[in-house]
């Protein structure tokens, strides 16, 4: 029997999915803009996942996202992520999105600062920001680490790597209640 399960749950947004195995949560999916599999992204993006109950841990980070995408202020730190295959300085740049509150926001260049002295030791300084941009590209835990929080400098969103690009991050902002980008407020 596989140890790494997955589950399709609703939300305000739409259907989410998590998997999750014995040392944490392994990915979240966000809702896709135009429909499709859910379950054959999580199998895809999980391999030997197969849909499961939660266990206690997975339905408290249901409970949490579910939370979160109904608006409530919630930063989800309680939830364990299996961070087994990340590198370290993808572990570094999540750690900062992850204490970034409910409602704030950090520009890539903000994150790039925050990272400490030895995970930038062999990097150019003037790439760093587009590494954390990619790195939070990578992001397999959107919400949990909230990669949405995080915009480019002067105003612009940035990426975002989840189903319904900058739409999606532009709408978890407002769920959040977080300051818009100035360019999509139309100061620009």
């Amino acid at each position: 029997m596989s140890t790494r399960r997955f589950h399709l749950f609703d939300t305000p947004v739409g259907t989410c999915a998590i998997a999750w195995g014995a040392a944490g949560l392994l990915a979240v999916r966000l809702p896709a803009a135009e429909g499709g599999d859910l379950a054959g992204r999580m199998r895809r993006a999980i391999p030997g996942a197969v849909d499961g109950e939660p266990d206690e841990g997975a339905a408290a980070a249901i409970a949490g996202i579910r939370a979160l995408l109904s608006g409530e202020r919630r930063d989800l730190l309680e939830i364990r992520l299996d961070m087994a295959t990340t590198s370290p300085f993808d572990r570094a740049v999540y750690a900062i999105a992850r204490a970034i509150p409910p409602g704030q926001i950090l520009t890539y260049g903000q994150v790039a600062r925050r990272l400490p002295p030895d995970i930038l030791a062999n990097l150019p300084p003037s790439i760093v920001p587009r590494a954390v941009g990619q790195s939070l590209g990578r992001n397999p835990w959107p919400i949990v680490v909230p990669c949405h929080r995080v915009l480019a400098a002067a105003g612009g969103t940035g990426g975002f790597s989840a189903p319904g690009g900058v739409d999606t991050k532009l709408a978890l902002l407002r769920i959040e209640g977080a300051p818009l980008p100035p360019r999509q407020l139309g100061l620009f």
